[in-house]
């Protein structure tokens, strides 16, 4: 099947025509033939024993009858793309640049001192008992070790679970006994900002729920007094410190499974969605390099968690197997102050930045003056990941942190899809302040109705995507049935993202939020996205999340919680006025809630369901809210519930 190539944009005096016409040339190629276009990119990019021949095997169609299958009669181990290929050329260049809680706390780890550490850490594991194909959790806080684990796992061929340092016991329990782990990763306690978080302990709780754990390999982080089981747990200094650092890779099929992530809905137990070898590490690495630019002498910063598939991504897989520098940091975005981002910045000369819209909103509100205190010469690329950017934040983000002169590339993505799909390449694709553009060569989405009709030209749909790619996952772990009712039941023949997306006249793409953040109010389709960049344009607005509830009369209203900049008064009356004015007479909000902060996970993202369950009047049924950065935020909210005007 041949793919229609993104038609012709209004390309700015700034951006060469040329560089838009090379990311035409490439789409095109992807278009005619992705089979020899992801063949070509795998084997310029990634480190193989045994080179793939094929491409693809399977289709959106078929994918009730098994995973799709992409390089199924290659062999690799992904650490050899990760670190073996760069020995020789990079082995002294510093792979891992970490910095710790405290500003100026740093490691800088070669990609020779990395593959020694990796090896050591593959040859405790081994000695611990875990074999190819078997599952190992990974519950820790932003230490190199972390990125080190995975990779040791990758290395044995066993299968990683990176856990969120921030889940409950519970939480951790229900993935290991989900993915029959037999030994978990852990360190005794990790820093954020003022606090210690012990994750020892939780691991402790855990296990007593999980007794397929016989091991527990524990990081001395903090020193910190933890309880210890003899028979079970195992320092990292004394198991690991010790070994050799040579350790052969396991080499295994393309479509052997590198790693578990779950991810969760409103409703129902985790998913674990599996990510395959090969493909994956193709994709990573050949949209790491393309949309960031990347160039040999880069300091690339990505100050994301490697609990999330964005630390997984782009900042262990994608930056390696590139043989980039790649920024781990541990703390937070205003420890000791909001400076912290932009002064790490200017010491540690970052030039690609990659974060979250709600930590530049939140930073925003700030002031500039914790920003313009800093020299940020160094910085070329800024992006964001992890949720719509709107305008007034991108306008911030380009003109004050950038000083206006950094290409903003703002990435739609998800777990599901194992990289970046949609997003402008830096600096060849002209930017809309709050869009992410265009598709990667390779991707190609579609806009459908809620009956399945495809939308042509401008207009607004659910997003799909019509042709497989490498990188995307294959399966649920466990039960695949669950991944195609997930993915694949609602539109057949398509992946389903479960998004809403509004394509322009000019084919840019404005993605609209989760379909369940989509209200429909008396027939009217709105996304709380559009709602949200329109209150936090008003100056006394800090932050806002919409979400909708039932009404009686429209079917669905508008309820908006709305965090007041520092020493500001809201007025609800002027903020109907300046939705109104940006997104129609049709667009009111119904009920407005001021609050002091907005529920947020450790990683920045804001969790909308919790919103809207109590915009529903059902605060009663929340659930586990350990994940929250600051859960005493959700009781203010619940309690304020009842006072909304």
């Amino acid at each position: 099947m041949v793919y229609e190539v993104p038609g012709r944009v209004r390309e700015g005096a700034a951006t060469p025509v040329s560089s838009m016409d090379r990311y035409r040339e490439h789409y095109a190629k992807a278009a005619n033939d992705p089979n020899q276009f992801w063949l070509d990119v795998t084997k310029s990019r990634i480190h193989w024993r045994k080179e793939p021949t094929e491409g693809l095997r399977g289709s959106f169609s078929t994918i009730q009858d098994g995973p799709l299958c992409w390089f199924a009669d290659g062999e690799l181990n992904i650490t050899e793309s990760c670190l073996d290929q760069h020995l020789e050329s990079r082995g002294d260049k510093v792979a891992i640049l970490w910095e710790g809680n405290e500003p100026g706390e740093n490691r800088r780890i070669t990609y020779r001192e990395l593959h020694g550490m990796v090896c050591q850490a593959a040859n405790a594991l081994r000695e611990l008992g875990l074999k190819k194909g078997e599952r190992a959790i990974i519950y820790m806080g932003m230490v190199p070790e972390a990125a080190v684990a995975m990779l040791a796992c990758a290395r044995l061929g066993a299968i990683h679970s990176v856990v969120f340092g921030g889940f409950s016991a519970d939480a951790l329990a229900d993935r290991i006994r989900d993915c029959g782990a037999e030994l978990v990763i852990t360190q005794d306690f990790a820093y954020r900002g003022k606090k210690q978080i012990p994750l020892k302990a939780t691991v402790d709780d855990a296990v007593q729920a999980a007794p397929s754990v016989k091991k527990v390999l524990c990081v001395k982080r903090t020193g910190g007094e933890v309880a210890w089981d003899g028979n079970r747990d195992v320092w990292w200094h004394e198991a690991v410190d010790a070994a050799s650092t040579e350790h052969a890779a396991e080499i295994v099929d393309a479509e052997h499974p590198l790693f578990i992530l779950y991810t969760s809905g409103s409703t129902g137990r985790p998913k674990g969605v599996v990510h395959t070898s090969g493909g994956y590490i193709t994709y990573t690495a050949y949209t790491h390099a393309t949309v960031f630019d990347l160039r040999e002498d880069d300091v690339y910063g990505c100050v994301a968690d490697i609990g999330w598939i964005t630390g997984h991504s782009y900042i262990v897989y994608g930056p390696l197997a590139n043989g980039a520098t790649s920024l781990m940091f541990e703390a937070l975005p205003t420890y000791p102050d909001a400076g912290r981002y932009w002064d790490m910045v200017e010491r540690l000369k970052i030039s690609i930045f990659y974060t979250a819209p709600t930590a530049i909103r939140a930073l925003a509100a700030q002031g500039d003056e914790f920003v313009t205190k800093y020299d940020r010469s160094s910085l070329r690329v800024l992006g964001t990941v992890g949720e719509p950017i709107n305008p007034e934040a991108w306008e911030w983000y380009h003109r004050v942190v950038g000083d206006g002169g950094c290409n903003i590339v703002d990435t739609f993505w998800q777990t599901e899809t194992g990289g970046i799909v949609i997003s402008p390449i830096a600096p060849a694709t002209p930017t809309k302040p709050g869009s992410a553009t265009f598709p990667m060569p390779g991707i190609f989405p579609v806009l459908k109705t809620a009956e399945g009709q495809t939308v042509r030209g401008p207009g607004d749909g659910l997003l799909c995507m019509e042709h497989p790619w490498p990188g995307q996952a294959r399966t649920v772990w466990g039960d695949h049935p669950r991944f195609v009712a997930t993915y694949f039941d609602m539109m057949p023949g398509h992946y389903f993202t479960g998004d809403g997306c509004r394509r322009d006249e000019d084919g840019y793409h404005w993605i609209t939020g989760r379909v369940d953040d989509v209200i429909n109010v008396s027939g009217h389709r709105m996304g709380t996205a559009e709602f949200e960049s329109a209150l936090v344009s008003a100056e006394e607005v800090a932050e806002a999340a919409v979400v909708g509830f039932p009404h009686e009369i429209k079917g669905q209203g508008v309820y908006a919680y709305v965090v007041a900049q520092p020493g500001q008064t809201i007025d609800v009356g002027s903020l109907n006025g300046t939705v109104r004015s940006q997104i129609g007479a049709v667009a009111k909000v119904d009920k407005f809630q001021v609050v002091p902060g907005l529920p947020k996970t450790r990683s920045g993202k804001v969790m909308r369901r919790i919103l809207r369950k109590i915009a529903e009047g059902r605060g009663n049924e929340l659930g586990d809210v350990s994940t929250l950065a600051d859960p005493t935020v959700v009781d203010t909210i619940r309690d304020g519930f009842q006072g909304t005007a």
